[in-house]
């Protein structure tokens, strides 16, 4: 089960596209993150998710609101997705420990060995503000995060 709204969020570290570590805790009294999960890179609904949040970029990454997206793909194949996809935001690895930030978030799906679409809006005090899950064969209403942010 997923963390619930007005939970701190548990903080990780995990490394991007560019082998860079990444800590949500970064950006905690800076910026709102919104932290996202999907499955697997290369895969139709999380190219297409993925794509509308570059084609919306400014909304998601600014002097307020860093984007961070997650899944269980190495960063290798991370690499390779983003110059692919022209997706100029942090993907992040969870593949080692195999899903443990995914876990730490309620959204692995233990079965199928990935992250469930999990979205968490997280505020500059690290507590989570407003999320949503979606089964895997389900993408996420966009309109939905702008809403939260503006929320915020």
């Amino acid at each position: 089960m997923a963390i619930e709204v007005g939970t701190e969020a548990p903080d990780f570290a995990l490394k991007d596209n560019h082998g860079r570590t990444v800590r949500l805790s970064d950006f905690r009294g800076e910026k709102n993150v919104v932290l996202l999960f999907y499955p697997f890179a290369f895969t139709g609904v999380c190219a297409g998710e993925l794509g509308e949040l570059r084609d919306n970029l400014p909304t998601f990454v600014n002097d307020d609101t860093q984007l961070l997206a997650v899944s269980n793909d190495s960063i290798h194949t991370l690499r390779v997705f983003a110059e692919q996809e022209s997706l100029e935001y942090p993907l992040l690895s969870d593949f080692w420990k195999h899903g443990e930030a995914s876990r730490a978030y309620g959204v692995f799906d233990e079965e199928k060995g990935c992250a469930v679409r999990g979205t968490f809006i997280i505020d500059k005090e690290g507590v989570v503000r407003w999320t949503v899950v979606n089964a895997l064969p389900d993408a996420r209403d966009l309109g939905e995060y702008v809403k939260a942010l503006e929320a915020i």
